[in-house]
């Protein structure tokens, strides 16, 4: 299955260029150096875009999970808030999921830049915050440019009830999603450098 959005017509298109090429190709005689690489690139482009723009279905997992695919970048409090950061590079898929129940009450575009996501400083980068009502109370998912992630997709709008691991939105070429949870009704039980999966791997737990 592949993203949702303007990603479907850039996979018919890349199939259609390479099919072209391969038509091309046999047509052709004598087949020269530079047909060859025609065929060659126009095929790996189009499995550069069905890689990129992949959006496998998963089962939600236990409690709240991870809103992008990636690795843990930072798990800390600030400001009386747990905030969970995912850095994503271009290999991961690249669909955001909403960590859990949640309805959306506001979404929010701020900031300026396209820093490196992996930057402390890259929290004043070009970005788009949901605000999130939740069972653990008010909840904020930020998707992130960067330098290469320049494009922030969104697949609801406030007032929309998405439950948990449904599809958000998606950043085209990786970044960085956080997520800032209330501190005083939730822990984490990832770690810095740790692998996830959106949706499916449980990131954190309310407090009993």
């Amino acid at each position: 299955m592949f993203a949702p959005g303007t990603g479907r017509p850039l996979l018919v298109g890349g199939l259609l260029l390479a099919v072209l090429s391969a038509l091309t190709a046999t047509a052709v005689v004598p087949r020269t150096p530079a047909l060859a690489v025609l065929l060659a690139a126009s095929w790996a482009v189009w499995l550069f875009l069905a890689t990129f723009f992949r959006d496998p279905e998963r089962m939600p997992g236990v409690d709240i999970v991870a809103p992008a695919d990636g690795r843990i970048r930072e798990v800390g409090i600030a400001e009386g808030r747990l905030v969970i950061s995912t850095f994503m590079n271009v290999t991961n898929v690249h669909v955001n999921r909403f960590p859990l129940d949640a309805h959306i009450e506001r979404v929010e575009e701020a900031g300026k830049g396209f820093r490196p996501a992996y930057r402390s400083d890259a929290s004043h980068n070009l970005r788009r915050s949901y605000q999130l009502t939740t069972a653990v109370g008010a909840v904020e998912l930020t998707q992130m440019t960067g330098v290469l992630a320049r494009r922030l997709v969104s697949f609801v709008n406030a007032g929309y009830d998405g439950k948990k691991g449904e599809r958000l939105g998606m950043i085209v070429l990786g970044s960085r999603v956080d997520l800032n949870l209330p501190a005083d009704r939730t822990y984490p039980v990832v770690a810095p450098g740790q692998r996830v999966v959106a949706g499916v791997t449980t990131i954190a737990r309310m407090k009993p």
